[in-house]
């Protein structure tokens, strides 16, 4: 970035990173909606009798309505917007947060965490859009960064919280508590989220920072949209939709191993009590947040600037973050929890940092006004494979008794996703648009 260009950007204003900001915060109570039952699980496996394979099937049960809801999500949300889908979503994150502290028994515990997954659908693609929409190219490693890693602050800050509140009064609180954040939550996106145009409407935006978006590759909210079938279609035949949806389920998988099973590994395998391993938690996690932030985003666009060249400069922020994500297979031989931490650490910033690199592709490569249809697909591949995670995870555990095997099996994954991010996706140009003719 040339000294001009540094100067522009410190003088068009700084709208664009409150909607980062928002987004964020976002993305922080969404993920908190995610791990409390990671901690909350083995009180409720004593309370209901609960096998470890059944917990697992209880924690992907959010991921049934969550995966599926991606194809339809991600077209609704490129007709609709993102402000209004967010809006009603962030209501359906408290509703199922208070169905869940009032359940007694499986069934309502099951049905809540399916309107969960209902309502936490249109986050990701939404979020993406949002990005591409409000940031130029030169600036997405960081925004999505923010976005992303305030996911991971979550489970730094929500899991301490979490063990606290159930160790302190009973597993109930801890949804208590998520469900008020998420009602606090809507009022923030409700008053402070608008699009670009809409900003720029209501002197939220410069003219100025409004141009600086558009001159930088941000995308247009007005582009025209395609028919849901007719855009879904065009993705399904592009290679590039593929190499990036099975690339970033590898993440989704492995992610979704930590965050459902770390405490109940760490209790297991070195019989960890509650509020002990909430604690141990935070650790990995905490590793991930300053990884993402500092390499997955301000490296990764300062790379992308120093060399022009997007395609070799996300590649290899992505390869060599896979790479070293595959640590997490080491914590299948660790003999203490200090080991086990230390690869588990190391494999969660290998994660985090791939998430900017990976994630901020959708915006690059998706034809005008696909965006969230893309975003929608690759999320959708991603859960579909990531809904195996817990399963497989409590599976393993039952019939070994140890959660080596599970470890390995989240390794085999991630090679399989370092494959799809390189032979697979191809270089990381826009893909064509739909053709004319196809246009509503």
């Amino acid at each position: 970035m040339t000294t001009a260009e540094r100067t522009r950007t410190r003088t068009v204003g700084r709208a664009r990173w409150t909607i980062a900001g928002v987004l964020g915060v976002g993305s922080f109570v969404n993920y908190v909606d995610r791990v409390n039952l990671s901690i909350a699980g083995p009180e409720m496996m004593r309370e209901f009798h609960l096998s470890a394979a059944q917990l697992g099937v209880v924690a992907s049960a959010f991921l049934w309505t969550y995966a599926v809801l991606q194809l339809p999500i991600g077209a609704i949300i490129d007709r609709i917007g993102v402000r209004w889908v967010n809006r009603a979503a962030a209501l359906l994150w408290a509703i199922a947060s208070f169905l869940t502290a009032a359940s007694g028994g499986l069934g309502l515990l099951m049905a809540s965490r399916l309107i969960l997954g209902f309502g936490e659908a249109p986050t990701i693609p939404a979020g993406w859009k949002a990005i591409g929409q409000w940031f130029p190219r030169s600036e997405r490693g960081r925004a999505t960064a923010v976005f992303d890693g305030c996911a991971k602050i979550s489970n730094v800050l929500g899991i301490p919280v979490m063990a606290f509140l159930v160790t302190a009064f009973s597993w109930h609180a801890a949804f208590v508590f998520t469900g008020i954040l998420s009602l606090g939550y809507l009022l923030v996106w409700w008053l402070l989220y608008l699009t670009p145009k809409q900003a720029l409407a209501r002197g939220r935006l410069s003219p100025e920072e409004f141009a600086y978006l558009r001159d930088g590759g941000a995308d247009d909210e007005d582009a025209p949209t395609p028919s849901s079938l007719t855009g879904l279609g065009h993705l399904l035949r592009r290679r590039k939709t593929w190499g990036l949806a099975l690339g970033y389920a590898s993440y989704t998988y492995a992610y979704y191993v930590l965050l459902t099973w770390l405490p109940g590994y760490l209790e297991k395998q070195f019989g960890v009590k509650l509020l002990a391993g909430g604690l141990y938690t935070m650790i990995p996690w905490l590793v991930a947040v300053l990884a993402q932030f500092l390499v997955g985003g301000i490296v990764l666009d300062r790379l992308i600037a120093r060399t022009g060249n997007e395609t070799k400069a996300r590649r290899i922020v992505l390869v060599t973050s896979m790479l070293v994500s595959l640590s997490v297979a080491g914590a299948a031989y660790a003999g203490s929890v200090a080991v086990a931490l230390v690869f588990l650490s190391v494999g969660a910033a290998g994660l985090a940092v791939s998430v900017p690199a990976g994630s901020s592709i959708v915006a690059v490569i998706a034809p005008e006004g696909c965006s969230g249809t893309l975003g929608g697909l690759v999320n959708f591949v991603a859960n579909m494979i990531g809904i195996a995670a817990p399963i497989v995870t409590g599976a393993v555990v039952d019939l070994t008794g140890s959660f080596a095997g599970a470890f390995l099996v989240t390794g085999v994954v991630l090679l399989a996703g370092i494959f799809c991010y390189t032979a697979v996706l191809g270089k990381l140009d826009r893909m064509p648009a739909v053709p004319r003719k196809e246009l509503p």
